[in-house]
């Protein structure tokens, strides 16, 4: 979440104080967190490539209508603004990315034999 809104210039933080972009980042964070962990689309441990596409895919589609929602309710409920369809698909893509890359990097799950 962080990341994209760094990384591309279509996401903005408008507010003129410090906090208020701390709030705007807050308020889209808890966004994102709740509608991922009610939807959650993704591998509980490391999976073969195949799966991982198909994971990835998902979640990209789920990533891009979170990304839309924020660009509607943004300016409603904080000061970040996102502009246009190609921000909304590359703050996805980012966002899925980074999710992938930390599940894969996570220690696999020791499984206990009888």
């Amino acid at each position: 979440m962080g990341l994209a809104c760094g990384l591309l210039p279509g996401i903005t933080l408008a507010g003129t104080e410090t906090l208020d972009t701390v709030q705007s980042v807050l308020m889209a964070t808890i966004v994102m967190v709740v509608l991922t962990q009610l939807i959650f689309i993704g591998p509980s441990g490391r999976a073969p490539l195949p799966a991982l596409l198909v994971f990835g895919l998902a979640g990209f589609a789920q990533d891009a209508l979170i990304w839309w929602l924020l660009s509607w309710l943004g300016p409603k409920i904080s000061h970040l603004h996102v502009d246009g369809l190609a921000t909304i698909l590359l703050a996805a893509l980012i966002t899925r990315a980074t999710t992938l890359l930390l599940s894969q990097l996570s220690p696999a799950a020791e499984t206990a034999e009888d």
